[in-house]
């Protein structure tokens, strides 16, 4: 019996090799089916009730003996249900990377400013540009995650160069100023915008369609394996500066690098569905307890049950109190407010 806690990969080609926990395949596998499974009773979820085993059916290209069901599952619902897991994919993996890089258990984008910045320039464009193209509004809110990822690390570096724990009170305080200028902003503005801004604050995949999702899935199909090759990296950054020097990291511009990808990860989901809040803490926090603390498990377990969690709150949202629908940014929040409290509860207990 091998007692290796992980499996080696190595490519004939290339001269590069994949450490993996053995513990990941196994959980990868059951948090997929618990995701289709979920996608698939969500998409029968509606004014048009549909059962599990027709969407099945319909997704097959089966018949069902209802012409509707392929408009209404593959055209109407399949897009937002991909969408969901791939925005909980990205935010749940930019976690893990921000937490890795910070070595910070309580970062998380919506805490660190990423988010507030997205959220503010959409606010400030939807309250007091007049006319502004709404298709425009998903590009000024990544762009915004990324001058708030930017201006964050600039204050935070001094001479010798940047700390986990000042990119965390640096974005922390960020978000605070962030979220106080958003709120100043929807106090001065129009009913009719403020209502449309307050949709995207709240964060929600409704309507999402197929044009959304193409526009999204690059980032992550892009993003997501980059991260996953940062593991290492991110494991040598987790034993300290002085360790990763020794180990030949170059720390400054290896934060900078995964703190990039963690931004553009976040920017691009707050750019699609709005701003949706602890994902990005939660998901990293459940994977350490199923695969443990090595980031080549870490990161992509997070990911993955960040993609759980947002496909699981877009259920709930929907069907907690049909007819009307909640959305899925406020079911997170529910949820992550009491974790993170928790999660402070238990930082302050083990100083």
């Amino acid at each position: 019996m091998n007692t290796f806690p992980w499996i080696t990969i190595r490519p004939k080609f290339g001269k590069f090799s994949l450490r993996i926990d053995r513990r990941l395949p196994k959980v990868a596998l059951i948090i997929a089916l618990l995701v289709m499974a979920i996608m698939v009773v969500n998409m029968g979820v509606g004014q048009y009730e549909i059962s599990p085993l027709d969407v099945v059916k319909t997704l097959l290209g089966m018949e069902t003996g209802d012409p509707q069901h392929v408009l209404i599952v593959r055209t109407l619902r399949l897009p937002r249900m991909l969408l969901s897991a791939l925005v909980g994919l990205a935010l749940g993996t930019s976690g893990a990377l921000l937490q890795g890089l910070t070595r910070n258990p309580l970062a998380d984008p919506s805490i660190m400013g990423i988010n507030t910045g997205a959220g503010l320039v959409a606010v400030v464009l939807t309250i007091l540009v007049r006319d502004f193209p709404a298709r425009w509004i998903p590009v000024a809110a990544f762009a915004g995650a990324l001058v708030a990822a930017v201006l964050m690390y600039v204050l935070a570096w001094r001479k010798g160069g940047d700390s986990p724990m000042r990119l965390v009170l640096i974005g922390v305080g960020l978000s605070a100023v962030g979220s106080a200028v958003t709120t100043l902003v929807i106090t001065i503005g129009n009913i009719y915008d403020v209502q449309r801004a307050m949709i995207w604050l709240t964060g929600s995949v409704y309507g999402r369609s197929w044009v959304d999702f193409w526009a999204f899935a690059p980032w992550v199909a892009l993003a997501v394996p980059l991260a996953w090759f940062q593991a290492r990296q991110l494991n040598s950054l987790h034993l300290g500066e002085d360790v990763a020097l020794g180990l030949g990291v170059n720390v400054g511009r290896q934060r900078a690098w995964i703190l990039f990808i963690a931004v553009a990860l976040a920017g691009a989901s707050v750019a699609v569905a709005g701003v949706i809040s602890f994902v990005g803490l939660i998901a990293p926090h459940v994977a350490r307890r199923l695969v443990g603390t090595d980031h080549t498990g870490l990161v992509p377990t997070a990911g993955m049950l960040g993609a759980l969690l947002l496909v699981a709150s877009d259920w709930i949202g929907r069907t907690i109190a049909a007819p009307n629908e909640i959305p899925c940014g406020l079911v997170t929040a529910v949820i992550g407010v009491p974790f993170f409290l928790a999660m402070l509860y238990q930082h302050a207990r083990t100083k």
